[in-house]
């Protein structure tokens, strides 16, 4: 009876140390395995990102494939392990079931992340705008300082920095002043009511002259008497100037205004000024 005993705990000793090998074996290599896939998405990842993100570094593609390979090498454990398991007879359904809940509360706490993330695919992908663009998104002015996976910031003429969330700005009207061909310019100049009809005509030949010498105006301008204000006779300027800098039409705006007043003194025409004539009854 003894002898049987024995004989039976030396077999299951046996078994048990080959199932421990078998065990050990079999996650020594799956572990193996895994490290070589990761390495192998580094690599991926890694000639992704120098193949999309441009010289210059205005497209911030680095910020998504870091977050697209942590996926990745995470499908890659879990598919590994999960295999592995199964293979010890192990059941994965309560453990698949845990996955299913906790991504379910993980998913409505994410939720905006989530959607902030799709909205900086889309940003990109669309090429809406990328850094140092002077863009326009709901009701916010100023130059793109910075693109992250979650929000885009903006620094406005006043020097604000506004942060503005990715899907918010998917879904708004973007205006990117930044590709625009040219920039408009439109200003006024008033003469007073008392200006003879020759200095009427001299008036807009001067602004039409300053114009035309100008390299950077459009000759496509219009030039003409926009209307008779309640103090003065408005000479309106309407063009282009061949530049998508902001600044630089406030340069270009204030050169113009500067040499026509400059010509109209020297001609004599007279710049109206707010006034009222009151007329007295006999």
């Amino acid at each position: 009876m003894i002898d049987e005993i024995l004989a039976y705990t030396d077999k299951l000793g046996k078994l048990l140390a080959t199932f421990k090998v078998s065990l050990i074996l079999g996650a020594i290599i799956n572990l193996a395995i895994i490290m070589v896939l990761f390495k192998m998405t580094e690599m991926l990842m890694h000639k992704l990102q120098n193949k999309f993100t441009s010289s210059d570094g205005n497209l911030p593609i680095g910020h998504i494939i870091p977050i697209l390979e942590k996926v990745i090498k995470f499908l890659i454990a879990f598919v590994i392990i999960a295999s592995f398991l199964q293979s010890q007879g192990y059941s994965l359904t309560s453990l698949i079931a845990g996955f299913g809940i906790t991504g379910l509360a993980i998913g409505f706490a994410a939720q905006q992340t989530i959607a902030s993330m799709f909205g900086t695919v889309s940003i990109l992908t669309d090429k809406v705008f990328k850094i140092g663009d002077y863009v326009k998104v709901n009701n916010v002015e100023g130059y793109v300082e910075s693109i992250s996976v979650r929000s885009t910031k903006i620094r406005t003429l006043d020097n604000f920095l506004i942060t503005i969330p990715n899907d918010t700005c998917a879904n708004s009207i973007i205006e990117n002043v930044s590709k625009a061909s040219k920039r408009k310019i439109d200003i006024s100049f008033g003469v007073t009511y008392d200006t003879p009809n020759e200095k009427l005509q001299e008036a807009l030949d001067i602004v039409r002259a300053v114009v035309t010498e100008r390299q950077d105006i459009h000759k496509d301008f219009h030039l003409f008497i926009d209307k008779l204000d309640s103090s003065s006779i408005n000479v309106r300027f309407y063009g282009y100037a061949k530049t998508k800098s902001f600044f630089t039409v406030l340069d270009i705006r204030g050169q113009i205004y500067q040499e026509v007043i400059k010509r109209y003194r020297a001609a004599g025409i007279e710049f109206a000024f707010p006034s009222q004539t009151i007329y007295m009854a006999k």
